[in-house]
């Protein structure tokens, strides 16, 4: 699964940097005209990048998102919870520190660092009725998967959509919790 992970990596590297040189701007020599244009666009343009959004995934089902980015690097900020009861709800925060190549298109890719905590609990019938038939309590009323990580962390975005992959480089915590953690869904830039 490493390997893989690396191929896609390097094949990302390489889309990213024809990406990026496609979206330059040829300098035009027909006089003071064009400079001028451009010059009015790249002060019009500002480096601050503020997102909210949505998104589903593991662990937690749903969270909602938040971040702002200066220029290449960004911060991002997910979370939500919902109780439904006693053994039966789930959590969860994650967040990130990224690095966005090529910044200023529709599609980019985001390399960095994140971590988070994430906490599920639910009720588990079939051990509710075994302990029911044996009328004992010989196994837990619930599950529950719990992780506590920093991971690397890569984001695909593509007109807002976007998909993020983090594998947990070092666990804090973790029962029953996936060796990747993954979520999609949907940001609005401004």
């Amino acid at each position: 699964m490493i390997t893989a992970f690396k191929r896609i990596l390097v094949i990302g590297i390489a889309l990213c940097a024809v990406l990026a040189h496609a979206g330059e701007t040829p300098q035009k020599t027909d006089g003071g005209a064009a400079n001028e244009n451009n010059g009015k666009a790249e002060r019009s343009t500002s480096p601050w990048k503020f997102e909210v959004g949505v998104s589903a995934g593991a662990l937690t089902p749903i969270m909602l998102e938040a971040g702002f980015g200066y220029k290449a690097m960004h911060l991002h900020i997910d979370g939500f919870g919902i109780y439904k009861g006693a053994n039966d709800f789930w959590c969860g925060i994650r967040g990130g520190l990224v690095w966005r190549i090529p910044r200023d298109l529709p599609f980019s890719v985001e390399f960095g660092i994140g971590g988070g905590y994430e906490f599920a609990e639910a009720p588990n019938g079939i051990h509710q009725a075994v302990n029911k038939a044996n009328e004992a309590h010989y196994l837990y009323d619930f599950n529950f998967k719990e992780k506590l990580d920093i991971s690397a962390e890569m984001r695909i975005h593509l007109f807002g959509f976007f998909t993020q992959i983090d594998i947990p480089v070092y666990n804090i915590m973790d029962h029953e919790a996936p060796d990747m953690l993954w979520r999609i869904g949907y940001l609005v830039e401004f």
